[in-house]
């Protein structure tokens, strides 16, 4: 897959991948990613993936951009390591109670597509989601995958508070808020599990890029209960 790499500021490199958005270039940049973590380059402080790019921060004062430019096309031009390639990836199931007070968009949604709200709840469902980002809020998981029968845009008019753990569908993306924030998204349910533990001084987000994600429907009562367990590890399966 064709890259380029451009400076984009003072300390700032952006690596661009050629083509449409799809789950092979995520899985591309993804495993670019791991690639350049694997290898440590000297000054090289944070690594972002997007859509279509990966942001690299560094530090000049460690290494000159000409030369992270350099080592960065040498380890682009190599032949990709499998063991890289096959690390494994996980799938979360998130839980959902959709519409009432929990999706208060859901039957504008429905209604937009000449639908019944169980009808969107279950096109909701059907997907394999991949998180192709994380980014607006921290720990905000861009979902690519949603059924183009459901794709809503965004509200005119945004909310001044939609609550964390809101579940939303903007254009052909689906979402969830981990901060109670302001925001444009439809809103058609809400996961009672954190998408954010500050306690935690690593791996402090539930979702990461790359990862695959499942919404099934839950009652209120189920809500309720799995709002006082709030266990990261009822949703996660390694494959």
């Amino acid at each position: 897959m064709e890259k380029t790499i451009a400076a984009i500021g003072d300390g700032v490199i952006r690596i661009e991948f050629a083509g449409d958005v799809s789950p092979q270039m995520n899985q591309q940049i993804q495993y670019t990613c791991r690639l350049i973590q694997e290898r440590s380059i000297y000054g090289v402080i944070e690594l972002v993936p997007g859509y279509q790019t990966i942001t690299l921060y560094y530090e000049p004062i460690k290494i000159r951009f000409e030369e992270l430019v350099g080592k960065l096309e040498n380890l682009l031009a190599k032949e990709q390591d499998q063991e890289i390639i096959q690390e494994k990836t996980r799938l979360l199931h998130i839980p959902v109670c959709y519409g009432g007070e929990h999706g208060p968009d859901l039957s504008d949604v429905a209604k937009r597509h000449h639908m019944t709200e169980d009808e969107v709840v279950k096109r909701h469902q059907q997907p394999e989601y991949l998180v192709y980002l994380l980014g607006f809020l921290p720990g905000f998981p861009y979902l690519g995958g949603l059924d183009s029968a459901i794709a809503t845009p965004r509200l005119q008019e945004p909310r001044a508070k939609t609550p964390a753990g809101s579940v939303g569908i903007a254009d052909a993306q689906t979402g969830i808020y981990p901060l109670s924030s302001p925001g444009g998204w439809n809103i058609i349910g809400n996961t009672p599990i954190p998408l954010f533990d500050a306690e935690k001084k690593e791996d402090a987000f539930l979702f990461q890029p790359g990862d695959r994600v499942k919404f099934y429907e839950i009652s209120e009562a189920d809500y309720s209960q799995l709002t006082l367990r709030n266990k990261w590890e009822e949703v996660i399966a390694d494959e």
